[in-house]
C-alpha cells in the first residue's frame, strides 16, 4: 500500500501536435485538499479527467491508493466527481439522486437508506429528500451533487469548478461549508478552479498551472508570499514586477537597483553582483508612511497618486515615484481615500521584496 492517496508519474496528454499537459509528477497525501489553479486552457481539467478515467494519458502512470489505474474504467475507480453543472438527474428526487451510485454498486435497501440519510444530514438537506432539482436553488443543487459523490465513500473526491455557477456571496458561504465537509469526512480531494480566492481559502496545497505544466506546488502561504515565477507572482494577487540587477550584498540583505532606484531585499537566495533579476512587490505590502526618503532606508520613496479605485474595505492606488516608476498599492480604506494628485511617501519592508531570476520572470 502506498503512503500517498494519488501519485502521478510522468503523466502527459497530447492531442495530435498539441500538448495539453506536459510530463507531470505529483504525490497527493491522504485526506489532503489539493487545488489545481490556473487560467482556462492551462491543463487543469484535463489532468482531473485523466485521474478520473475520462481521458487516457498519452504517457505516464496514475496510481490511486497504490494501485495503477491507467487501464481501470471510470466506474471501477471508486471516485466521487462533482461537475461544474452538477449533472443531477432532473426526473429523480434528491433522495434518488444521492442513492444512484449505491444502487449501481448493489447496495441493499437498508444500507442505502441509512447512507443516503447520513449524506443528506452532512450537507444539511435532510428535509428536502423528496424535492426535485428544479425545486432547488443553485447552492442546494450543489450540495445534492456533493452528497451523491461522498455517499459511496470514495477513495478520492474530484471537484471540477463546482462553485463557479453560484453568485459571489453564496460562493463564499459554500466554500466554507465544502472545506468543513471535506475535513469531517477525511476524503482526499482534488479541486479545479480558476479563482485564486477559492484556492487560497480552501487548500492544504495549491498546484499553480500554466500552459500544461505545474509552475509551483506548495501551501497557500508559500504560493502567495514566495512565488517562484513571474506567472505565479502576477496570476495570484496584485504584484509590481520591475526588471533590475543585483548591486551587492549577502543572503538576507541584497541591494538591487531598478530604473535608478535602490531596493533592499531580505531574499535568502544566492546571487552575484550584476545578476539580472526581477523585483516583485505585492501591492498590499507597499504602505503609506509619514517619514520622507532616507539614504539609509532604501525602501522608502516619495510618490504621486495617479489613479484611485475605491473598493469599499480597501482602495487600490496607481502611483508614480520621483524616479518615474509606476507602482500599484492597496491599502485599507479607513475614512476617505487619498485623492489623485496628492504626494505621499511609501515604503516596503525588505522581507517583502522578492527577487526572481530575470529569465524565469519573463516566461
Amino acid at each position: 500500500m502506498s503512503e500517498y492517496a494519488v501519485e502521478l508519474r510522468g503523466i502527459q496528454k497530447r492531442y495530435g501536435s498539441v500538448t495539453a499537459v506536459e510530463s507531470m509528477d505529483m504525490s497527493v497525501n491522504e485526506s489532503e485538499f489539493l487545488s489545481f489553479l490556473g487560467p482556462s486552457g492551462c491543463g487543469k481539467t484535463t489532468t482531473l479527467r485523466m485521474i478520473a478515467g475520462l481521458e487516457a494519458p498519452t504517457a505516464g502512470d496514475i496510481y490511486i491508493k497504490g494501485r495503477r489505474m491507467n487501464d481501470v474504467p471510470v466506474h471501477k475507480r471508486n471516485i466521487g466527481i462533482v461537475f461544474q453543472n452538477y449533472a443531477l438527474f432532473p426526473h429523480r428526487n434528491v433522495r434518488d439522486n444521492v442513492a444512484f451510485g449505491l444502487r449501481f454498486r448493489g447496495s441493499n435497501k437498508a444500507e442505502t437508506a441509512k447512507r443516503v440519510a447520513d449524506a443528506l444530514q452532512l450537507v444539511q438537506l435532510e428535509n428536502m429528500s423528496e424535492r426535485y432539482p428544479s425545486e432547488l436553488s443553485g447552492g442546494q443543487q450543489q450540495r445534492v451533487a456533493l452528497a451523491r459523490a461522498i455517499v459511496i465513500k470514495p477513495d478520492l473526491l474530484l471537484l471540477d469548478e463546482p462553485l463557479s455557477a453560484l453568485d459571489a456571496n453564496l460562493r463564499q458561504d459554500m466554500r466554507v461549508e465544502l472545506k468543513q465537509i471535506q475535513k469531517e469526512t477525511g476524503i482526499t480531494t482534488l479541486f479545479i478552479t480558476h479563482d485564486q480566492s477559492e484556492a487560497l481559502a480552501m487548500s492544504d496545497r495549491i498546484a499553480v498551472m500554466s500552459r500544461g505544466r505545474v509552475e509551483q506546488l506548495g501551501t497557500p502561504q508559500a504560493i502567495y508570499n514566495q512565488p517562484r515565477s513571474h506567472f505565479c507572482a502576477t496570476f495570484i494577487g496584485n504584484a509590481n514586477v520591475m526588471q533590475g540587477k543585483v548591486t551587492g550584498g549577502v543572503p538576507g540583505n541584497w541591494s538591487v537597483e531598478t530604473d535608478g532606484h535602490a531596493w533592499q531585499s531580505a531574499s535568502m537566495d544566492h546571487w552575484s553582483s550584476g545578476d539580472p533579476v526581477a523585483v516583485v512587490i505585492r501591492a498590499e505590502y507597499l504602505r503609506w508612511c509619514d517619514e520622507g526618503p532616507d539614504e539609509t532606508r532604501t525602501n522608502r520613496m516619495q510618490a504621486i497618486v495617479r489613479a484611485v479605485d475605491y473598493l469599499g474595505m480597501s482602495a487600490r492606488y496607481i502611483v508614480r515615484t520621483t524616479h518615474g516608476q509606476k507602482l500599484e498599492l492597496v491599502s485599507p480604506a479607513v475614512g476617505s481615500p487619498l485623492e489623485v494628485g496628492m504626494t505621499k511617501n511609501i515604503s516596503v519592508d525588505g522581507q517583502n521584496v522578492i527577487l526572481l531570476p530575470a529569465d524565469v520572470a519573463c516566461l
